[in-house]
């Protein structure tokens, strides 16, 4: 998947972090193999062909199903099994076999369904934001920092994002428990950045890439040629208050990285983002952002057999964690959809090889993490108040809005600049927009709950997160891509909620009275 950038991928972000689904669908390469016998037996008597290209998949058991039965016919039909998690039923493995997939689905007693991850064969060993990263130069830096007064972070006089949230005002109360921790799965954290040290949790920080944890000391940081993204959304969500730089959303929670994100494409796979989730519930991590979309289908249909698996594995993990008490939490998109309405067309996928255009209906073809059931869906906001031009919406599918910046929103801050603040790799800092920006506001806000309940359940946390939020009314105007104000037509409204904010804007203040 790709990240969601600034704002949850889309526009100019790493293909990686869209998932695009249709009714039209491509052929997989996993399935495109000559049919099978007319019995289970059959398809697995013969040696296995390994002559395809070495993909990888996911194989989500029966409910009786054991785990090691399920790995005897995985390497039956010529697979290696690369994990399991006898938790939610799930098998990660590698094949070359051509019919892989079809030889297992055939096991119905053992397999509920069988998908590869990719379309594309792997590779040696993205994200939701909304353009390129803008950094911070020395002069603006000096012109914030005069600007700041007394109980604020030098360069807090350019985070209006905090203000539209009363953050500011949320830490002269409470600034977050250290028995609470956000987990980033995301493109991996540079834990040494001065603003993060101070909270980081190494010991709740792994490289999942590949679909098993590396705990190795700095496993968790982003690859030398890769993406500043995770590191943007740690400093929202936890950037210390200590005289250096930005503040967090939660500046005294901690923080830990779970990278998912592949080397050189920063494409977010099935088998990583469930690695993802199940460290972070085994790990006693009460939130986790994620602020992109599983690649490579923007949109997972269920009518298809590998994308149907993908989203049974993920929905398994999501759930998993949410019952060891991980509220997720994860951004809408940056494709400027209506997630609610019966057409889309996804024409970025499969964003791992050559996409095909096809025309989705976003009720049954999934955009994942996002719409998987106890996820909190995030849309993002500028200055002004107005939705972003580049976020998904969807009435009944956002579930709460947060900033994620937006250029032609420009505030009165020092710099002037609509998009949202914070750390960057090697000790630095600068801008990103999008609906990834607006997820870690989310995700802050929700640390800041658990701090102030500390027995409350996901369930409950989401719903105090919408019970709090600031209810905003769809606006008459927006900004469209090239900065006009256009009628906010596609806004609907319905019981309470917007297409556009869901239950209204997240309050930081409330979160810790």
């Amino acid at each position: 998947m790709a990240p969601l950038g600034s704002g949850r991928r889309r526009i100019a972000v790493p293909v990686g972090l869209a998932l695009t689904a249709s009714l039209a669908f491509l052929p997989s390469v996993a399935a495109s193999a000559a049919p099978l016998g007319n019995t289970a037996d059959a398809a697995v008597a013969a040696k296995p062909d390994a002559t395809g290209p070495k993909l990888s998949y996911v194989a989500n058991l029966t409910t009786y199903a054991s785990v090691k039965a399920a790995k005897k016919a995985v390497e039956r039909a010529g697979g290696t099994v690369v994990t399991s998690y006898e938790q939610i039923g799930v098998v990660v493995a590698h094949s070359q076999n051509p019919d892989f997939a079809k030889q297992l689905r055939a096991q119905r007693s053992l397999f509920v369904s069988v998908g590869a991850t990719r379309t594309a064969p792997l590779q040696t060993v993205a994200t939701t934001e909304e353009g390129t990263t803008q950094k911070l130069g020395a002069a603006d830096a000096a012109k914030a920092a005069a600007k700041a007064t007394d109980g604020q972070e030098p360069l807090e006089p350019n985070q209006w994002d905090l203000r539209a949230i009363k953050a500011d005002q949320a830490h002269k109360i409470n600034d977050g428990s250290r028995n609470v921790t956000v987990g980033v799965i995301d493109t991996g954290v540079d834990d040494t950045h001065p603003d993060l040290a101070p909270n980081f949790s190494k010991g709740q920080s792994a490289n999942c890439v590949g679909g098993v944890a590396d705990t190795t000391d700095g496993a968790w940081r982003p690859y030398p040629d890769g993406s500043d993204h995770g590191t943007h959304v740690a400093g929202t969500i936890a950037a210390a208050r200590n005289g250096i730089g930005v503040a967090g959303v939660a500046p005294g929670v901690k923080v830990a990285a779970i990278k998912v994100s592949e080397p050189g494409t920063s494409l977010f796979f099935t088998e990583a983002v469930v690695c993802g989730f199940m460290f972070a519930a085994e790990k006693g991590i009460e939130v986790t952002n994620n602020s992109y979309y599983v690649d490579p289908w923007l949109y997972n249909c269920k009518a298809d057999d590998d994308q149907k698996a993908l989203v049974e594995a993920l929905g398994r993990a999501t759930k998993y964690a949410e019952r060891k008490g991980v509220l997720s939490v994860a951004s809408a998109g940056n494709s400027n959809h209506d997630l609610a309405s019966n057409a889309i067309v996804d024409d970025t996928s499969p964003d791992d090889a050559t996409p095909v255009p096809r025309t989705i209906d976003p009720h049954v073809c999934l955009d994942i993490p996002t719409q998987l059931p106890g996820v909190v869906t995030v849309s993002a906001t500028g200055d002004q108040g107005l939705r972003s031009y580049y976020s998904s919406f969807g009435l009944g599918v956002v579930d709460v809005a947060a900033p994620g910046g937006d250029k032609w929103q420009v505030p009165a801050t020092p710099d002037a600049n609509g998009r949202v603040l914070s750390t960057l790799p090697g000790g630095g800092y600068g801008y990103k927009q999008g609906t990834s920006m607006a997820g870690p506001h989310v995700a802050g806000v929700a640390a800041l709950l658990k701090s102030a309940h500390p027995k409350a359940t996901p369930a409950q946390l989401q719903a105090m997160l919408k019970a709090q939020a600031t209810k905003t009314a769809c606006p008459e105007k927006i900004y469209d891509a090239a900065g006009a104000l256009v009628d906010a037509a596609t806004c609907q409204s319905k019981w309470g909620q917007t297409g556009y904010y869901g239950y209204g804007v997240v309050d930081a203040l409330k979160a810790v009275k």
